[in-house]
């Protein structure tokens, strides 16, 4: 039986609550690589009581710059990449092992991902298909450099997806949910600034209510009751606060 070594890797920030929990999602990987930006909480502390773990500070400019240098670091060809506020049940973890002992692997692999509000499942609001590729080969995939938030894997090969999905905690509060959004908000800003985008009052507007729109009617966030209407809001609220910090940049140029 072929055993595929896996290096697992998360980029964190403050992850006291769920470094301990995301670590153990990593049992069956050989090595565990975290890129910390100087976390001021126990993140660091925590982490260092798991023997397969390798830290490397450095300082925040953007997610993806995090995600390459963890690669970068990684000893192994094959990745599983985990945020701070996913989990991977044993369905899925004994998924992942009986597929990377297949001789016809494919080169990546989509985790479709069930989310979370508060502790709560949510079933609509746009989450229906989110998925993101998490278990991927380091030779054939790399994160597009161009992107400062919701970064992109660019694959060079097959892709393939699991049955089972993530556990997606993203919300563990409103208000922190709202604090995260902003803070994409603004790296989204910059990011399509550098990409010739400029201002506009109307887009902004016109973008913000359509993301609502979209979010609470289109994909059925009213079907979630009060989360939907608070998953809705807080998406829009990153779209006007994506053209907020796009007028702040082209401001300060």
């Amino acid at each position: 039986m072929n055993f595929t070594k896996v290096s697992g890797l998360m980029i964190t920030f403050n992850e006291e609550k769920n470094i301990n929990d995301v670590l153990k999602c990593f049992s069956f990987c050989d090595e565990i690589i975290i890129v910390d930006s100087f976390s001021k909480d126990k993140t660091v502390e925590i982490a260092r009581q798991f023997p397969k773990v390798k830290i490397i500070e450095n300082k925040f400019e953007d997610f993806t710059k995090q995600r390459n240098l963890a690669l970068k670091n990684a000893k192994n060809d094959w990745i599983l990449f985990l945020d701070g506020d996913e989990r991977i049940s044993p369905e899925l973890e004994n998924e992942i092992i009986l597929e990377l002992q297949k001789e016809d692997k494919k080169d990546a692999y989509y985790f479709y991902r069930k989310f979370f509000f508060a502790g709560k499942p949510v079933n609509f609001s746009g989450t229906q298909n989110d998925k993101n590729f998490r278990l991927f080969r380091k030779s054939k995939c790399h994160y597009v450099e161009d992107k400062k938030v919701h970064e992109t894997l660019e694959v060079n090969g097959e892709t393939g997806f699991l049955k089972h999905k993530l556990l997606h905690y993203s919300v563990e509060d409103y208000r922190s949910y709202k604090d995260k959004m902003i803070h994409y908000g603004k790296l989204k800003g910059e990011e399509i600034f550098i990409k010739g985008k400029r201002f506009s009052l109307l887009t902004q507007y016109l973008k913000t209510g359509f993301k609502f729109f979209k979010t609470y009617f289109l994909k059925l966030g009213f079907l979630d009751g009060k989360e939907g209407y608070q998953l809705s809001y807080l998406q829009s609220l990153s779209v006007f606060e994506t053209y907020k910090s796009l007028k702040k940049v082209e401001n300060k140029s």
